[in-house]
């Protein structure tokens, strides 16, 4: 998502000093659980260490939290926060990168680029909004990947048109609003959507004091929905997630290789992507002679769909390109020249790179106390939402037993 600076407001802090100091009101047993799972871009799993983040200190305390949340790969924005909606890798969904080009279609998909984004041919699997509305559940979203597109033509019941400059603490009023509604029309599963710290952590990397001061505001507001939810009259039936998309990696101008330097102008190779890694599509010895000449490249990795490693679960989709190229660690990779040095940030690395790594927090009343869940890939959060919604899952990758865990037992 592009860069947007934020400032919290006098007032938002206020109110986050009045809420912590109230009581959470007693929960309605007698009524399903609804769940809300909020989305912080670019929130790297290491964070917390790195800043002061009492309210996620307290959510953990309160449930549970995980040692670190394992995106799959592309460790990019769209495929992630699809992954999640859906529980299938971006290799079996479809959006396999940020950018991409589908030959079957000959269209192109860009997260940037209008008229494709809404392209719902793009989006595959079934969302969890839908896999709830097919069984009776009214859902909302405020921003979540996918949930403005009409995918199989339908949207979430209610939802909102992608506008970042809608203050954070106007969207904390929109969720309490929804979770106000009578109950006949009140969703039981909201999913929202913070753009940052992603913008501050690719303009200043995930070290800079900059983005620690804007982990630190995230996990204020994020506070204030917490404690929010909490007051409502049936805030304790509210099970709370947090989570993110992917982490953050340090990168540097001094490391980093073109591709249209390494690939010969002339040669009909269509590149799309972005740093650090990009779908490559040819035809015929092209394919072979791109392999060759990035096959000897320091610091990057060429695979043909077929040689993928198996954890990464990725190159079966044709939209994958004939060749996929990644940046190894702390290295770049860009399709042209950069018109100036850089610095900061980036994400999209092999997902054992710990750094690309996130973060999921979780309290409410299916949720432990004061529990660690040992790392897990995202994959596994549609299951779990499916469970907490007590509706019956699309097939999907993840598997609710491995995340099952962190629940409390079922009486």
């Amino acid at each position: 998502m592009k860069t947007t600076r934020f400032l919290l407001t006098i007032s938002a802090i206020a109110l986050l000093c009045l809420t912590g100091l109230l009581n959470s009101s007693v929960a309605q047993n007698n009524q399903p659980q609804t769940t809300v799972i909020l989305s912080l871009d670019g929130f790297r799993w290491d964070y917390p260490t790195k800043t002061s983040t009492p309210n996620l200190d307290r959510i953990a305390r309160e449930g549970v939290k995980a040692e670190s949340l394992i995106p799959s790969f592309p460790s990019k924005t769209f495929p992630n926060h699809y992954t999640i909606a859906t529980g299938l890798v971006p290799d079996h969904h479809g959006l396999v990168n940020n950018a991409f080009y589908d030959a079957e279609s000959d269209k192109s998909y860009s997260m940037n680029n209008y008229a494709p984004r809404f392209n719902p041919d793009f989006y595959g699997g079934e969302p969890i909004w839908i896999t709830a509305q097919n069984q009776g559940v009214v859902t909302a979203s405020f921003f979540w990947v996918g949930t403005d597109v009409a995918i199989r033509g339908r949207h979430p019941d209610y939802w909102k048109s992608y506008d970042e400059s809608i203050p954070f603490i106007q969207r904390i009023d929109t969720i309490i609003h929804w979770l106000s509604l009578p109950v006949s029309i009140r969703p039981r599963l909201i999913m929202a959507y913070y753009h940052e710290p992603d913008g501050v952590g690719h303009d200043y990397g995930p070290d800079d004091i900059r983005t620690l001061d804007t982990v630190h505001l995230l996990d204020s507001i994020t506070g204030i929905l917490y404690n929010r939810i909490r007051m409502l009259a049936d805030g304790q039936n509210v099970n709370f997630i947090v989570v993110s998309d992917h982490g953050m990696g340090q990168i540097s101008s001094d490391r980093n290789n073109v591709l249209k330097d390494l690939i010969p102008v002339e040669w009909p190779v269509r590149i799309e992507g972005g740093n650090p890694n990009f779908n490559l599509y040819a035809k015929g010895h092209w394919i072979d002679s791109t392999y060759n000449i990035l096959k000897k490249i320091n610091g990057i990795k060429v695979w043909k769909p077929g040689e993928v490693p198996e954890y990464l679960q990725y190159g079966t989709n044709t939209r994958a390109g004939n060749l996929i190229v990644v940046a190894d660690s702390a290295w770049s990779l860009t399709a042209k020249t950069p018109e100036k040095s850089f610095s900061g940030g980036t994400h999209g690395y092999d997902i054992r790179n710990r750094d690309m790594h996130t973060i999921f927090y979780a309290a409410g009343p299916a949720f432990k106390e004061n529990f660690v869940q040992p790392s897990f890939q995202n994959i596994h959060i549609y299951p779990l939402l499916a469970h907490l919604l007590g509706i019956v899952p699309a097939k999907t990758d993840g598997d609710l037993l491995s995340v099952s865990g962190m629940l409390k037992p079922q009486p």
